[in-house]
């Protein structure tokens, strides 16, 4: 190799010094223990993690990680070719039967990232003769799949305005003459933290006749009293027609994800979906430790009360500092400061003080809503959220923010 920057590289280089100077420029800070409410950090030592996905604690539940041990003894490092070439563990079956009964559907099908079930669906089971309409802040893996499944099918796709049900039936309406019309909202926002109105969402998806899919990756494990998710937070659990989720998040956290439906539907996936077809399946100390906790969620519903009673604690101490974190109810907690360089430095100066939580910006917020985004876990301790609260209190202080 030469020691020339050829023409992607002079550009991508430009492109970097230019965050560096806009000071939006992420660095990566690494862990050297397990993901859990306090993490050794390298070069900080101990430090409290507000910025996990991590919700029940079970990235280091001991019943996990001993799951995932036993798996690698019994069935080795993975499959090494695609399920249906080599054949497929028993532990895939009995995960995605365990993921079935969780969210209420007759089957499932595990993909080695929910982003990977996400451009999966709609770009297997659609056609052009559909129509398929997006929430404006649904997850950019939502978005991706919406225009693989565009770039393949060549079924018409749409946006709707975030919560905005009215246009959404105008929408639907006017798509009349479509064979199959598929309508799909995240569960839980995960910039925001807000829950979709499902009851509203779905009586204007059954006026229509339309397939109701719900990316609930954020709210598996999170909300309903038994942690079954969005549906069961309304009562409707069981009567989505479609669920996506992860088990990289309230599931483990190690990766994964799953497309949750009827019996043909999840048939047809095994049989067609090229993410399925083309991919090795989840090594089995994945699927073994997902397993385990689905099962130690269904057998410990205690971990989800906890988890409300964590993320109220925290809010309340939030507003009684003078910050004003975006309303809700879910352990995802933004406090919005306005530009990305300020998330940032606030992020920056919160982990000097022994609090890990992650600024976000454009482009993954809308230019101006820049954020630190604080995520409550079941497994944080009452010393953990007080320091993390002092921790705010003088950084708050020390920005002007209160």
């Amino acid at each position: 190799m030469t020691g020339a920057l050829n023409a992607l590289d002079q550009r991508i280089t430009a492109q970097l010094d230019q965050f560096r100077q806009d000071a939006v420029y992420k660095t990566f800070n690494y862990l050297e223990s397990p993901q859990a409410p306090r993490v050794q950090m390298e070069g900080r030592g101990s430090v409290i993690i507000l910025s996990s996905n991590n919700y029940l604690g079970l990235s280091d539940d001991p019943m996990v990680m001993a799951a995932g041990k036993g798996a690698i003894d019994e069935f080795g490092a993975g499959t090494a070719s695609v399920r249906f070439i080599c054949g497929t563990f028993t532990i895939h079956r009995d995960l995605e039967a365990a993921c079935a009964r969780l969210v209420g559907t007759q089957a499932s099908v595990s993909f080695v990232s929910c982003w990977n079930a996400n451009e999966a669906l709609p770009g297997t089971v659609l056609t052009e003769q559909d129509i398929i309409l997006s929430d404006q802040l649904n997850h950019a893996s939502i978005i991706d799949g919406l225009r693989l499944a565009k770039a393949i099918t060549k079924c018409e796709t749409g946006v709707f305005k975030h919560g905005d049900y009215a246009e959404l039936d105008q929408k639907l309406a006017a798509a009349s003459g479509k064979q199959v019309k598929m309508v799909v909202s995240d569960g839980i926002f995960s910039m925001e933290g807000s829950i979709v109105d499902l009851p509203a969402l779905m009586a204007v998806c059954r006026k229509h006749g339309a397939i109701l899919w719900i990316d609930d990756s954020h709210a598996t494990g999170v909300l309903g009293k038994e942690g079954r998710g969005t549906p069961e937070h309304f009562g409707l659990h069981g009567q989505v027609d479609i669920i996506t989720s992860t088990l990289g998040k309230a599931l483990g956290g190690a990766a994964g994800g799953f497309v949750a439906g009827s019996s043909a539907l999840c048939d047809y996936l095994m049989q067609r979906a090229r993410p399925q077809l083309f991919t090795n399946a989840l090594p089995p100390t994945v699927a073994a430790s997902a397993l385990a906790a689905i099962e130690i969620l269904e057998a410990e519903p205690d971990r989800v009360a906890k988890l409300r009673e964590n993320t109220a604690f925290f809010r309340k101490g939030l507003l009684s500092l003078g910050f004003r974190p975006h309303p809700g109810d879910t352990p995802i907690v933004p406090v919005i400061l306005g530009e990305t360089a300020a998330a940032i430095r606030m992020s920056e100066l919160l982990l000097d003080e022994g609090v890990f939580v992650t600024g976000f910006g454009f482009p993954v917020v809308p230019q101006g809503t820049a954020r630190v985004r604080c995520q409550i876990s079941a497994a944080h301790s009452g010393e953990d959220l007080d320091q993390a609260l002092a921790a705010f209190a003088k950084v708050g202080r020390k920005l002007g923010l209160i």
